[in-house]
């Protein structure tokens, strides 16, 4: 996915700009960048593969170099950004957040127009410089962004650095949250609202879908206003948003708590206790400990010293490894109980299968798995949460093409995703048969949007239930 952190100040912004870009390192893998504007003009910019190490010893060697007073930062999931670029709008760096499924389409189009495109070493289209490119076609800069929004089928928030301030633009759709913050002489927006408390910013302000805004050190101008329509990623409180950060006014880890909770109370299943996969899934088991009445022990431990994050390797083998080697089972916990385990979601199943190996192995009498969200049963079209090629590599489409045969129907993938249908409880009953589990339940759709606690049609549950495959060509004006 990625994230992103400007800052504006009064004072030299480095180290806002510097901690703030590092709290978004848990929303991508592959590249960092910062860059920063001076009152002469001059943009400093610095980018590094983040691949094997971490953002801030990459970078923390070289801040003496950046003395602008604004800057922006990104942890990309892509390409090698910021993306500096010289047109009639003016001189620009920019930032994206973005999953552009039309991609090569656009690109041909601006091709056709005469316009010149890089290309990475493998061939594939860079894609902020294409966006750059589209910015640029507009008479100003609203104007080039809402080119973006009418043309990109997907998803696409971005920053940009000029030298009046940092314009913020949310995703048409408002998929990915940005938000605003103020402290005395600066203002700063982010991916991530966790990366303003401990910078002394206060949160201010969440950008609607589609809003655009330009932040000083003085304060923010709306250039555009929101879209009536959002679809904000259900997903972003399950699984990649941070437990201390807050999308729409509403904090993660209150969300997986309330989930948790409700689980629990209607749960009758006997256990000794529950504990969390960590990080994403330890929310949810202290919600149902306190809904089902039982203790919650830390059975599982993460061991995060040198194995920070399981996606980071290229391979899928050595992703798996990291991912056994990271999680550490307390055996004189486990020892004869009845364990119910929480876990933020199951895509392929392959790491909950190890997990559950190991548990049992380690004296585990039982193990009750209980899931944060619905199952999985669409790919994600819009931000790209998972490293999935396709729906089939998901353990629900697998077992599903199993009981329908190649290629089943709309309406008879929309069976499986109804809580409670008996093609939902077939499809769950042999999930938990292949991972070895003693029981299987998924959050009920129903609980997580409550939880959320906003309308359903404001948020994207597509991967749950398809239910947002109409915005792929829909536009939002």
């Amino acid at each position: 996915m990625g994230g992103f952190f400007g800052v504006v100040s009064k004072q030299k912004c480095i180290t806002d700009l510097f901690y703030g870009t590092d709290y978004q390192f848990h929303l991508g893998t592959r590249r960092g960048g910062i860059v920063t504007i001076n009152e002469s003009g001059h943009f400093e910019r610095e980018i590094h593969n983040l691949e094997n190490s971490y953002f801030r010893p990459r970078f923390e060697g070289e801040l003496e170099k950046f003395d602008g007073r604004s800057g922006i930062g990104v942890i990309s999931d892509t390409d090698a950004q910021p993306m500096l670029t010289n047109s009639h709008l003016g001189r620009f760096a920019l930032v994206t957040v973005a999953k552009i499924n039309n991609l090569e389409q656009l690109a041909q189009e601006l091709i056709d127009e005469g316009e010149h495109l890089s290309e990475f070493t493998s061939g594939r289209i860079n894609p902020t410089e294409l966006i750059a490119l589209m910015i640029i076609k507009g008479r100003t800069f609203v104007e080039g962004i809402e080119n973006v929004y009418n043309k990109v089928k997907g998803s696409c928030s971005m920053l940009l650095l000029t030298e009046h301030g940092v314009i913020a633009a949310r995703d048409a759709w408002g998929r990915t949250p940005v938000v605003v913050g103020k402290k005395e002489g600066a203002m700063a927006v982010s991916t991530e609202s966790t990366a303003f408390p401990n910078l002394d910013y206060e949160t201010t302000y969440y950008i609607g879908a589609g809003e655009i805004v330009r932040i000083t050190a003085d304060g923010m101008e709306q250039l555009r206003k929101p879209n009536e329509k959002m679809q904000i990623c259900a997903f972003m409180w399950v699984y990649y948003g941070f437990p201390t950060s807050c999308y729409e006014g509403r904090n993660v880890e209150e969300v997986r708590f309330e989930c948790g909770r409700a689980m629990g109370e209607r749960d009758d299943t006997e256990v000794d206790c529950a504990c969390g996969v960590p990080d994403s899934g330890v929310g949810m088991a202290t919600g149902y400990a306190a809904g089902r009445g039982v203790p919650y022990l830390r059975c599982i431990a993460k061991y995060t010293p040198t194995w920070p994050r399981s996606f980071m390797p290229p391979s899928q083998e050595m992703r798996n490894l990291v991912a056994k080697m990271k999680l550490i089972a307390n055996r004189d916990l486990l020892k004869g109980k009845r364990l119910l385990c929480c876990d933020d979601s199951i895509v392929r199943g392959t790491q909950l299968r190890d997990n559950t190996k190991v548990l049992f192995d380690d004296g585990a009498k039982e193990v009750h798995m209980r899931i944060a969200c619905p199952p999985l049963v669409y790919g994600c079209r819009f931000i790209g949460f998972t490293s999935s090629k396709s729906d089939m590599e998901l353990i629900t489409r697998r077992i599903i093409q199993e009981f329908e045969g190649d290629n089943p129907t709309e309406e008879v993938l929309r069976k499986y995703t109804e809580t409670d249908s008996p093609q939902y409880q077939r499809m769950v009953n042999e999930i938990a048969k292949r991972l070895n589990l003693t029981s299987l339940k998924f959050t009920k759709l129903e609980d997580l949007v409550k939880a959320i606690g906003l309308p359903k049609c404001r948020i994207c549950t597509h991967c749950f239930d398809g239910s947002s495959a109409f915005t792929l060509t829909e536009t939002n004006k």
